[in-house]
């Protein structure tokens, strides 16, 4: 009799994850219309779901199955997960196409991931190789997080930006190498801030910045320039 109790339990906790999948989508995605959309529509859920399967297998000894099964699922969704990646509640891969996540990568929970993300290693090292991502975490398109370290809960990686080094919590990184160009601040005027950030596209431009800073200097010494040379020629008419 425990056996069927065994099988209802996971039978209930399966659909009760599934429907907390779906709700996810429509909390993240305003293109989302209805949960039948979302359950035929989606690839990044159904990448979630295949690599779930492939994980469990994986973490029981099996190799090739869940490999095979790793394969299917990116000839499918266009997403590569490792079987062996450990990813936590409320993921939420938006479009899917070209995104890779490794073997040791650990992803906690409520994490958003953009198309064209890869979560992966440096080289061929062993052991703990390939990020572990926070929770709240949002790593919008084409960025590339590369090796052995944290990035911090309620963080944001900008898109096409390549991170290479620890990321404290509550950080906004940028660029190539990525740098962290904001941290532990809030948005002006933002009543939301405990919620998730998905405003990747609002980023600083750190490239920006410095040629207005680069500007600003130059109109200095111009403007200093102009001074000498007027200093220089009134003595000059003075004979001085």
């Amino acid at each position: 009799m425990r056996w069927w109790l065994f099988i209802f339990r996971g039978g209930y906790n399966m659909f009760t994850r599934i429907k907390k999948d779906i709700q996810v989508v429509f909390e993240r995605d305003p293109a989302a219309k209805s949960v039948l959309e979302v359950l035929l529509c989606y690839p990044g859920l159904h990448a979630i779901w295949l690599h779930r399967i492939s994980h469990y297998l994986f973490k029981r000894g099996w190799v090739l199955i869940p490999r095979m099964i790793c394969y299917f699922n990116r000839l499918l969704t266009g997403v590569d997960i490792h079987p062996g990646a450990t990813i936590g509640e409320g993921l939420f891969i938006d479009h899917a196409t070209g995104v890779v996540i490794g073997e040791t990568c650990v992803i906690g929970n409520n994490v958003t991931l953009y198309q064209g993300v890869t979560l992966g290693g440096t080289g061929k090292e062993k052991g703990k190789r390939h990020p572990t991502i926070g929770n709240n975490v949002v790593v919008a398109s084409g960025a590339k997080v590369l090796g052995s370290f944290t990035v911090g809960d309620n963080s944001k990686i900008g898109a096409g930006s390549v991170v290479l080094r620890e990321v404290p919590p509550n950080s906004t990184v940028v660029g190539i190498p990525g740098k962290v160009v904001w941290h532990d601040g809030k948005k002006v005027g933002r009543d939301d801030i405990d919620s998730i950030d998905l405003e990747h596209g609002d980023l600083p431009d750190p490239v920006a910045e410095m040629l207005l800073c680069m500007q600003r200097n130059m109109k200095k010494m111009e403007a200093r320039i102009k001074q000498l040379e007027m200093e220089l020629s009134k003595n000059e008419s003075q004979g001085v």
